[in-house]
C-alpha cells in the first residue's frame, strides 16, 4: 500500500513538473520581447562606471533584481487573488514612469543646462556616489520591467492552480534574471576580452586572436552606444505599450492605425505601425510628465516673495 502511494505521489509530481515546464515555455515566449527591452535598458544603466567596477555593479543590480522579484511574485499572486483590478493601474503608473525617464534623458541630451552639467561633473568626481546612483537607477528600472514580466506570466497561467502559478512565476523570475544579467555582464566586458586576446596574440603571434581582439575593441563602444540608444527607445516602447493596453480608447486607436498600415503598406506596415504608435505615445506621455514634474519642482524651489 505504501509503495502504491509513493508511485501515485511520484506520478503527481511528474505531472505537476510537466505542467510547469509547458506553462513556463509559453510564458517565456510571451515575455521574450520584454526580455529584449530589459537587456537593452540594464546594459545602458550600468555603463559609465570604471572598468574594474563593472562586474561588481552588474552583480549588485542582479541582486537587486532578485530582491525585486522576491517582492513582486508573492505580491502579484496576492493581488490577483484579492485585488485583481489593481494590476492594470499599477502597471500604468510604472509605464508612465518609464516614459518619464526616457523623456528626461532626451531633455538632458538636447537641452542641457549648466546646472545639470555641474551636477553631472560633481557626481563623476565622487565615484562611490555615482556608482550607487547607477545601481539605484538600474534596480528601479528593473522593478518596472520585472513587474511587467510577472504580470504577463500571470496572465498566461491565470487558469492554473495557485501552486502552479507560484511555481511558474518563480521559474520565469529566476531564468529572466540570470539570462539578462549574464548577458549584461558579457556585454560590459567585451573590451576586456578584446585586450586579453590582443595580449595573447602578441605572446603567441596568433593572427586570428589579434584580429578578433581588435574587432571586439572596435565593436564594444559601438555596441554600448547602440544599447544606450536602444535603452531609451525601449523605455518609450514599453511605457507606451503599457498605456495602450491599459486604456481601451488608445488600444482601439492602435488597432485602427495598424489596419490602415496593413491596407496601405502590407505586412511591413502591420509589424511597425503598433511599435511606432507605442513609441510616439510614450514620447508624448513622457514629455507631459516631465513638464508637470519640472513645473512642480520649480514652484516648490521658488523662493517666496518678500
Amino acid at each position: 500500500m505504501a509503495g502504491t502511494n509513493l508511485l501515485t505521489l511520484l506520478d503527481d509530481i511528474t505531472t505537476l513538473l510537466d505542467d510547469i515546464a509547458t506553462m513556463s515555455k509559453v510564458a517565456t515566449k510571451k515575455t521574450a520581447g520584454v526580455l529584449g527591452d530589459d537587456l537593452a535598458l540594464n546594459a545602458q544603466q550600468v555603463t559609465g562606471v570604471s572598468a574594474d567596477r563593472e562586474l561588481p555593479v552588474v552583480w549588485a543590480v542582479a541582486k537587486g533584481s532578485f530582491l525585486n522579484k522576491t517582492i513582486l511574485v508573492p505580491a502579484a499572486l496576492l493581488i490577483s487573488v484579492w485585488l485583481p483590478w489593481l494590476i492594470t493601474p499599477l502597471l500604468m503608473i510604472g509605464g508612465l514612469f518609464l516614459c518619464f525617464e526616457g523623456a528626461e534623458k532626451l531633455v538632458e541630451k538636447f537641452l542641457p543646462s549648466p546646472k545639470n552639467d555641474e551636477l553631472s561633473e560633481a557626481e563623476h568626481l565622487d565615484l562611490v556616489a555615482y556608482e550607487k546612483q547607477k545601481i539605484k537607477g538600474a534596480i528601479r528600472t528593473d522593478f518596472i520591467l520585472s513587474a511587467e514580466i510577472i504580470v504577463i506570466t500571470l496572465g498566461t497561467v491565470a487558469g492554473a492552480s495557485l501552486l502552479n502559478q507560484a511555481l511558474v512565476l518563480s521559474v520565469i523570475a529566476v531564468i529572466m534574471t540570470i539570462g539578462v544579467y549574464g548577458l549584461v555582464a558579457g556585454i560590459v566586458k567585451l573590451d576586456d576580452a578584446g585586450l586579453y586576446l590582443l595580449k595573447q596574440a602578441q605572446q603567441t603571434g596568433n593572427r586570428f586572436k589579434a584580429l578578433l581582439g581588435k574587432g571586439l575593441l572596435a565593436a564594444a563602444p559601438r555596441l554600448m552606444a547602440f544599447l544606450a540608444f536602444a535603452g531609451t527607445v525601449a523605455m518609450f516602447l514599453v511605457g507606451g505599450g503599457i498605456l495602450v493596453h491599459g486604456i481601451s480608447v488608445l488600444h482601439h486607436w492602435q488597432i485602427a492605425v495598424t489596419e490602415f498600415a496593413l491596407t496601405n503598406l502590407g505586412r511591413l506596415g502591420e509589424v511597425f505601425a503598433p511599435l511606432l504608435f507605442d513609441g510616439l505615445l510614450g514620447v508624448l506621455a513622457g514629455v507631459v510628465v516631465v513638464l508637470i514634474h519640472h513645473t512642480v519642482v520649480s514652484i516648490k524651489t521658488k523662493e517666496p516673495a518678500n
